[in-house]
């Protein structure tokens, strides 16, 4: 939520006289409130400068998306007060709640919202449908909002985020390893020059937009509606919870993996795989693997629940002959997976014995994968703690999101850190940008520098979240989704709906 804060326009001119007006949260520079949507809009704006722009920002105050009459009025303010013709490009946290101001500005200006995560609802509906162009911050918010609303394909652009430029490198890179030049700024495929006159396609498409009338199921207006007097919407917690589970819901489109990382112990890897798997699990109904890919002795069988065998990926490896071709059924897996029952998703333990076999090799891993993938559609791969290792090296090169996690610590932020300066320096800057990065949180705050850990992934990771302390994961017991508290389940499923955004 944005916090308000009146700030003065900000003009940054340009020599070839084409400006943009470029609509902020009020809080678009604080530190105190760091985001990734604030990174990437203040990336965008510096962006159009170079490309010969001049850019005019206007930070609105206001707890955006829930302004109150004083935050409206300003917004109005300042677009009545826009040349006509002009160039209006808007944060979408700002356009998507105020159709009702776009509209009479609709013919006069040129609006462009930007879009970093839908919120599914009539007045976003109504937002997009005046604009002339959309930009959404990746592939799959163009694809979700082209598949939600009735809007023109060529007038929703992705632009997504650029990489900032690689601090100094902290491990030896690897031999023969790429590197990709770093932009700092959104991959642009949008200009302000795209923002073309609409057609009677687009008009006819805006009489389209009707969303479904939301009814509260939640809390005290479901009690409200059960009595047949009102027909209340839902509140805003409802609402929240509603789209992180129509997100979490959403179909991939093929086989995704999820590789959670951070190469010091005690980060809370094997927790986040944990609650992860068993968050989309319970939403999605299954086909979901959690893997404990540490090199030798992992913690995931450990804190998962037991089934009727101890079996790990080392049987497993050792009997894959059983799945090469076509042979091998699900039936058959299930002896070395374990199944975990309320949770709905299987665990593949890494081994446990503290003396036993060698490390895993990037081609076992290669093997393991190629014979889980035919079973599952999510995979939740849990890494080791040596990044040098093959198959931590090959967990990376199959991952399609990172999710980044860390205790609220220094010593445990700065390994994460110098994990990510690792990653882009041997090629991989688009997974540290488009990761998730995740904060446990201790039973008291005292003596941590939570703000300074926020900004700096915040910076260079598309989110920040924080998991709330929980008694019962802090026991070492194994853990059942049905004994976590309601705070940490809805904590979970909004980090599960930012990491389903990214596959």
């Amino acid at each position: 939520m944005i916090g308000a804060g009146r700030a003065a326009p900000v003009d940054r001119p340009a020599p070839s006289g084409r400006a943009v007006h470029v609509v902020l949260p009020g809080d678009i520079d604080d530190p105190a409130t760091p985001s990734g949507g604030n990174s990437y809009d203040r990336r965008i704006c510096a962006g159009l400068g170079e490309r010969g722009w001049s850019v005019r920002e206007h930070a609105v105050p206001g707890r955006w998306p829930h302004p109150d009459p004083a935050d409206r009025a300003e917004l109005a303010r300042m677009l009545a007060t826009a040349p006509d013709d002009a160039v209006v490009l808007l944060d979408g946290l700002i356009a998507s709640t105020v159709p009702d101001l776009l509209a009479p500005q609709a013919r006069r200006l040129r609006l462009v919202v930007l879009v970093h995560m839908p919120l599914d609802d009539e007045a976003e509906a109504h937002a997009l449908a005046a604009a002339r162009a959309v930009v959404t911050t990746s592939e799959w918010t163009r694809r979700r909002l082209l598949a939600t609303y009735p809007l023109p394909a060529d007038r929703v652009r992705a632009a997504p985020p650029g990489a900032p430029p690689a601090p100094p490198q902290p491990y030896q890179e690897a031999a023969g390893a790429a590197r990709v030049p770093a932009t700092g700024y959104p991959d642009a495929t949008w200009t302000p020059e795209s923002t073309a006159a609409p057609t009677a396609e687009d008009f006819a498409r805006r009489r389209q937009v009707r969303p479904a009338d939301p009814v509260a199921t939640m809390g005290v207006r479901a009690v409200v509606n059960k009595m047949g007097l009102l027909r209340l919407a839902p509140g805003r917690h409802e609402q929240e919870l509603k789209r992180d589970i129509e997100m979490v819901r959403r179909n991939f489109g093929g086989l995704r993996q999820v590789t959670v990382v951070n190469p010091k112990g005690g980060a809370g890897k094997t927790v986040a795989i944990l609650l992860l798997a068993m968050t989309f699990g319970q939403k999605r109904g299954g086909y979901v693997l959690a893997w404990d890919n540490n090199e030798t002795q992992g913690t995931l069988g450990m804190r998962a629940q037991q089934d009727f065998h101890s079996r790990t990926v080392r049987d497993m490896l050792r009997d894959l002959g059983q799945f090469q071709g076509a042979h091998g059924r699900v039936g058959d897996l299930s002896q070395y997976v374990r199944s975990q029952g309320e949770g709905m998703f299987d665990v593949l333990a890494s081994d446990e014995s503290a003396t036993g076999g060698e490390m895993l090799t990037a081609a076992a891993f290669a093997e393991i994968r190629e014979v889980v993938s035919r079973f599952y559609k999510l995979i939740f791969v849990d890494t080791g703690n040596n990044v040098r290792a093959q198959n931590w090296q090959a967990s990376m090169d199959a991952t399609d999101q990172l999710v980044v996690t860390m205790s609220a610590r220094n010593d445990s932020a700065e390994t994460a850190a110098r994990m990510l300066d690792h990653l882009e320096q041997s090629g991989r800057q688009r997974l540290v940008r488009q990761a998730v990065t995740v904060v446990s949180m201790p039973p008291s705050r005292k003596e941590i520098d939570l703000p300074a850990i926020q900004e700096h992934f915040a910076a260079r990771t598309r989110a920040v979240l924080l998991a709330p302390y929980e008694r019962l994961i802090d026991s070492g017991e194994p853990i059942r989704y049905g004994g976590l508290s309601s705070a940490t389940r809805d904590a979970w499923l909004k980090i599960a709906a930012s990491v389903a955004e990214g596959l």
